[in-house]
């Protein structure tokens, strides 16, 4: 939004503020059945993990493969997925600079193992914001999804295993546009405040506010 933060008191009114050090609760919070995008969420962790179990009763059937080596490899892709963490926020961060977001920058904090793309006094509609959000979750994905296509058996295994971390990983993400599905009967906008260590929801204000 070509929109400054200063400017938001004219027509917004702040509806909540997030400490990035309570990302965590917030997360929770917010992964709830009633929530179109918890729902999608589910249902894609569901997905992985159902290829991995037709996958292993399709091959469990082939005298040349090694039940074994299958989840060695499945294994090493739930470890492999921690090398996307610095890839997923780059997309973050990418996404933001497609919107229009002159400065980007990250954070993170390993105790609580949370990572995260700022975009500093950036204001977001709620469609920049999903873009923003899911941009790592769809190219991930997708080239995951291809990639399955033309790699060896054993390799598949471990690509599901990367999709299958990388997707849970996700939580955060789709946790955030379950905030906006709480509040999908207001024009909520977002932005983040990097020295304050913030994040700040308004919405649009109405006659009956």
């Amino acid at each position: 939004m070509n929109i400054n933060p200063s400017e938001l008191d004219k027509d917004y009114l702040l509806l909540d503020t997030l400490n990035h050090k309570e990302l965590i609760p917030f997360v929770r919070k917010y992964q709830k059945w009633k929530y179109p995008s918890t729902k999608q969420y589910v249902i894609c962790n569901l997905i992985f993990l159902t290829l991995i179990i037709i996958a292993s009763v399709i091959y469990s059937n082939d005298p040349t493969f090694k039940f074994e080596r299958g989840f060695s490899y499945l294994s090493y892709g739930l470890l492999a997925s921690l090398l996307l963490v610095p890839l997923h926020e780059l997309i973050h961060a990418w996404a933001y600079k497609i919107k229009g977001a002159p400065v980007t920058s990250y954070d993170s904090n390993l105790k609580k193992f949370y990572f995260m793309a700022m975009a500093d006094q950036f204001v977001a509609s709620r469609s920049e914001f999903r873009f923003v959000a899911l941009a790592p979750f769809v190219l991930i994905t997708l080239f995951g999804i291809i990639a399955l296509i033309f790699i060896p058996i054993y390799w598949k295994f471990m690509c599901t295993g990367i999709l299958l971390a990388h997707t849970s990983f996700c939580a955060g993400d789709f946790a955030l546009l379950s905030y906006f599905d709480e509040h999908n009967d207001k024009e909520v906008v977002t932005y983040d405040s990097k020295e304050q260590g913030m994040s700040y929801f308004y919405y649009k204000a109405t006659d009956a506010d």
